[in-house]
């Protein structure tokens, strides 16, 4: 409901709680990408079975979006249940003391600088319908609107998906090309490409300039990839040696 008014007031999907999916959606594929091209240029450095790299990439991706989701989920199954502690502490409060919950409707008002009859009479309103003051309450004073209580295992889901989804550009050409080498080569080239469109898109939900954000994804991206070749050095030794396909 809140979520169509936004879009009706605005004009656009991002103003409502699918921009919360498109920021977790861009997150994940970026990290899935990144990770993924990181670990398998590390793992081409030190061997030349396509077959092992193929594997070692998989497994790699496939352990990743795996830990995305259950991060994602318990994140936000241990916020939500904060936010309902704090919800069902407002509703007792509203019901045991309803005059200690006007006064702080008058603070909350009084940044609106409204006349003193007017406000007495919104105050009214609102503490005669417990529901929406219930409402104002979770927005004013504990900063938690409806929105934020999505259901955990649909972001869970969502991240590991996504993750999945950007780990796919780097390890693509390892199914095309038996040569490591030239795998490597034509991942990187995918792989920088997709960070860049990705840091694009940012802008549907961020409003930044749009080959700013672009550029910045990129150098971001092709930094953190650094950070996983040193992973991948460090593991291809042990699959070198203790992987037989």
């Amino acid at each position: 409901m809140n979520g169509e008014r936004l879009k009706a007031w605005h004009g656009e999907d991002w103003h409502t709680p699918k921009g919360r999916f498109i920021r977790e959606v861009v997150f994940g594929i970026n990290d899935g990408l990144v990770t993924t091209v990181g670990f398998l240029a590390g793992v081409s450095g030190a061997i030349l079975d396509n077959h092992v790299v193929l594997f070692a990439g998989i497994a790699s991706a496939a352990a990743g979006a795996i830990s995305m989701a259950l991060g994602a989920y318990l994140s936000t199954k241990s916020q939500q249940e904060f936010f309902r502690g704090q919800i069902r502490r407002e509703q007792e409060e509203l019901t045991s003391s309803p005059e200690r919950e006007r006064t702080e409707l008058h603070h909350i008002f009084s940044e609106y600088k409204l006349a003193p009859e007017v406000q007495e009479a919104v105050i009214n309103k609102v503490m005669a319908n417990k529901k929406l003051a219930l409402k104002l309450m979770m927005h004013n004073e504990l900063g938690i609107i409806e929105e934020d209580l999505t259901s955990p295992i649909r972001i869970g889901l969502l991240m590991g998906v996504s993750f999945v989804v950007g780990a796919l550009p780097p390890l693509a050409p390892y199914f095309l090309f038996e040569n490591v080498k030239l795998a490597l080569g034509v991942a990187l080239i995918v792989s920088l490409t997709t960070l860049f469109i990705v840091g694009a898109a940012k802008v549907l939900v961020t409003s930044a300039i749009w080959w700013r954000s672009a550029i910045e994804t990129t150098v971001v991206g092709t930094l953190a990839a650094g950070l996983g070749y040193l992973v991948g050095i460090i593991v291809a030794p042990i699959l070198g040696t203790g992987v037989t396909l």
